[in-house]
């Protein structure tokens, strides 16, 4: 599939920046709103998205906020080093937001987190806890689980799913299938595939985050994540304002995945949109934007 450039801009009219990370490599992101706010809302993405998920919402929040959203390095518009020359792991990912962070010169943050965005965005809020003021939720964890679908679990065989991800794009294109209940029309499907067209390289992050996922305490993830863990218990209560937004119909992060959070964080609002699946922005559009928009609102 060849897509267009501007097929893409139509549905994405942001005009995009690029920080050069420690590691010598460009992260793209969204810089929206009054730049003058200290406070910044990230909107943070998982596999295999990118920014182009929070094209809606992004015009609504930016009315108020101070908007940044980040496509994770060898996603989205960022660099895509070949993963024979960069380690994607989720400190490093961490460690670029962070990067990120300290370069906007951010005093005070929020979060707006969704799939691998949960686990990299509480990876940052570990580090920084007196500076989270905000923390939104979505289909998404940041701590240990062994529940993982036989779909995801067949991207992790070494050469079975480096052939389906990496060489026939199937994790991206099968997300469009699996993660929303609404079928997308054409535009949303090349929006969310323009980045990993063309050469497999350009699929190198989303083999290495399904990898990435540690199932045992000898991957090199796993402590990374167990710190995350143990951290959340940080951010419990009523000082810093939640909330859970879930897509009931989730064949990955399903409602199970929100039961722990609420047994970690209990009393948070919670919306389950039940006819919503992975994307549920995508599926519960316009009502998720909403609530995202009031929550930041009040």
């Amino acid at each position: 599939m060849v897509i267009e450039k501007k097929t893409v801009i139509r549905q994405y009219p942001f005009q995009g920046e690029y920080f050069t990370l420690s590691s010598g490599h460009k992260l793209h992101y969204l810089h929206e709103g009054d730049r003058n706010k200290e406070s910044v809302i990230f909107l943070l993405h998982g596999n295999p998205t990118w920014s182009f998920f929070y094209r809606r919402l992004i015009p609504m929040l930016m009315r108020k906020h101070r908007v940044v959203a980040v496509d994770n390095l060898g996603m989205g518009l960022s660099d895509k080093p070949r993963a024979t020359d960069y380690a994607y792991t989720l400190e490093n990912h961490i460690q670029n937001l962070c990067e990120l962070k300290n370069f906007l010169q951010v005093k005070r943050f929020s979060l707006v987190m969704h799939d691998w965005g949960g686990a990299i965005g509480m990876g940052m809020a570990r580090l920084y806890p007196k500076e989270v003021e905000r923390l939104v939720v979505m289909n998404s964890a940041a701590f240990r689980s062994l529940d993982i679908p036989w779909r995801i679990m067949l991207g992790k065989m070494p050469l079975l799913g480096r052939f389906l991800i990496s060489n026939l794009n199937l994790f991206a294109k099968g997300a469009l299938v699996m993660a929303m209940k609404r079928p997308p029309s054409p535009e949303v499907v090349k929006g969310f595939l323009y980045p990993y067209e063309g050469d497999k390289s350009n699929r190198d992050a989303i083999y290495a985050f399904v990898q990435d996922i540690p199932l045992t305490k000898k991957h090199p993830s796993y402590q990374t994540l167990l710190e995350i863990e143990k951290s959340l218990a940080l951010f419990a209560g009523k000082s810093i304002p939640k909330l859970f937004l879930w897509g009931g119909r989730d064949f990955c992060f399903h409602q199970g995945f929100l039961k722990r959070w609420q047994q970690i964080w209990p009393g948070p609002k919670c919306i389950v949109y039940e006819k919503a699946g992975h994307y549920l922005l995508e599926d519960a559009y316009p009502r998720v934007q909403r609530e995202i928009y009031d929550f930041f609102s009040c």
